[in-house]
Formats: structure tokens, C-alpha cells, sequence
């Protein structure tokens, strides 16, 4: 069959049962398509639908349901946003709070994030804030990072089957550096924060790296690797974000600011990083499962 729709829950809350797996088929019949038998990816947590046919992906509590082309799902490339997507931080706002100034930073964070204001502006003027902070702080604000669960395994499987994987944040090469190692990355690309060995000169590196530059360099890293951007997978959570994940055969919005899930079809609102694996038809026995850092 040509199409698929894929159902995601949560690993740590399973809520994918065959009763919901029904509802979900029959949600298509009655959209006029032809609907074959369930593909059980986990149980629990992911199964396939294939189908045939015009059909939107059913709403259905706590579980994820994205509709994709059953060929071609196996991507060669991951390209994933860091803040909020591999982990749970926003490494700006861990640095303004040394400084007091986490609510007014996270505001100014937020906005830019769903595409309300410009994204290079709104890091200048953030970074600004910070003129100043000890350069310590930075190892500080490390310690508080939290990784998103599933990350590990994510990256973990894909490079085992053959996938580069790259880390393109609009964050700062401090930490991208740090996460790349941990998470098993290949590769990472981020702003440089300028600092005098001692404090930070409240200015950013250029050119500063925004959505044009995370969409350049998911065409180049494919370039590289002789592969079309069809073949790439791009995950990420904000409006700098976007280009990339519309560009690439499967973008994947995670747990993303409403602007940006209103644009990209492919949303994952309750499944962890190990969804992109389900998305690609992996199943849990392909897992090279890593515990999450």
C-alpha cells in the first residue's frame, strides 16, 4: 500500500492498545480508504497502518498519529535542533539566571521561538544581557543540562545503520560540543560566544547561525554525503527551525511552539526522540539501545 499511518505513544506511558489501533482504521475506512492489517512496531508504544487512499491522520488521546508514503521512510541523515528538542534546556535562559534575569530572557526566548520576533536580533540582544558573566558559569550552566529521553538510542540506531548524524543548534558551540560527545553526534554547528577568558563580551561570533544556516547546512551535509535532503530527517521545536524541517524528506516538529506544529505535518507531541526510529519503520528489535546521559 502507498501510505502509512504511523502510532506513536509514550515508551514511559504506554497508551497504544489494539482497541485504539481499530479506532484509528476505522477513522480511515469511513475517509474512504483501504486499510490493511496492523504492523506491530512495539507493543504498546508504535504500530503501522498501511493504507490506500486520501485520508488525515485520526486525533486520538495520547498517542501520536502521523501519516507518511510507505516508501523511502529509512532516512541517511539526522539533523536535529539541540535546545528543547536533545535536551530539555534552553541554555540562555540557565545562563541568565546567575544573573537574575531568567523570566526576562525566556520571554525574549519564547517569542523568537515562535517566530514572533527575528531570531539573529533576538540573540544579540539576549547575549547583550550576559555581558559580563564569568566564563566559569558556563561550566556551570553544563551541569544543569537534561537530556531528552530517547536521544541516545536515536542517534545510537541510526548511526549503526549506516546515518550520519549532525547537530545544528542556534545555541552556542560551548555547549553543542559537550552534547555532541555525550549523544554519539558526529558532527555539530552553533554560535561562538565571544569572551575575553575571564567574562563574557556580551556579543556573539559571525555570521550568527539562524534557520538559513541550519537549512544550508542540511543541503551541504547531504552534498557531502552524496545524498539528496529526500533523504534526511530533520527534527527541531522553533521558527528557526522551520526551513529545514520542511525541506527535508522527513521533518519532524517535537513537542514544538504552536507556529511551528502548525506548518509541519509530521508532529510528535507525546513520544520521545525514539519516535523519529518508529517514524523511519524501525521497530524495537532494530534498537541499539543506549541509556540517555
Amino acid at each position: 500500500m502507498k501510505n502509512v499511518l504511523v502510532l506513536i505513544s509514550n515508551p514511559a506511558r504506554p497508551a497504544l492498545t489494539e482497541a485504539v489501533v481499530a479506532a484509528a482504521a476505522e477513522a480511515l475506512k469511513r475517509a474512504g480508504a483501504t486499510v490493511g492489517q496492523p504492523d506491530w512496531l512495539a507493543p504498546g508504544i508504535a504500530c503501522d497502518l498501511p493504507f490506500d487512499g486520501a485520508a488525515a491522520p485520526p486525533a486520538l488521546p495520547d498517542v501520536d498519529a502521523i501519516v507518511l508514503a510507505s516508501q523511502g521512510r529509512r532516512k541517511k541523515l539526522l539533523v536535529a535542533d539541540m535546545e528543547s528538542t536533545m535536551i530539555h534546556n534552553e541554555m540562555l535562559d540557565e545562563l541568565a539566571d546567575f544573573l537574575g534575569l531568567r523570566e526576562k530572557i525566556a520571554g525574549i526566548t519564547a517569542r523568537a521561538m515562535n517566530g514572533e520576533i527575528d531570531f539573529a536580533g533576538a540573540l544579540e540582544e539576549r547575549v547583550g544581557l550576559l555581558k559580563g558573566l564569568p566564563v566559569g558559569k558556563l561550566d556551570e550552566a553544563a551541569t544543569r543540562i537534561r537530556y531528552m529521553p530517547g536521544g541516545a538510542t536515536l542517534v545510537a540506531t541510526m548511526k549503526k545503520h549506516g546515518a550520519y548524524c549532525a547537530l545544528v543548534s542556534g545555541g552556542f558551540t560551548y555547549f553543542t560540543s559537550m552534547v555532541r560527545k555525550k549523544l554519539g553526534f558526529d558532527f555539530d554547528a552553533a554560535n561562538v560566544l565571544e569572551h575575553d577568558g575571564t567574562s563574557l563580551a556580551g556579543t556573539v561570533g559571525r555570521p550568527i547561525l539562524g534557520k538559513e544556516a541550519k537549512f544550508t547546512t542540511l543541503q551541504r551535509l547531504a552534498g557531502e554525503h552524496d545524498i539528496t535532503i529526500a533523504d534526511a530527517v530533520t527534527v527541531g521545536d522553533g521558527a528557526n527551525d522551520l526551513p529545514m524541517l520542511k525541506a527535508a524528506g522527513l521533518g519532524v516538529a517535537f513537542h514544538a511552539k504552536p507556529a511551528v506544529a502548525a506548518e509541519v505535518p509530521a508532529g510528535i507531541n507525546h513520544g520521545d526522540l525514539s519516535a523519529l526510529l518508529y517514524l523511519q519503520g524501525y521497530r524495537l528489535s532494530d534498537f541499539e539501545e543506549r541509556k540517555d546521559p
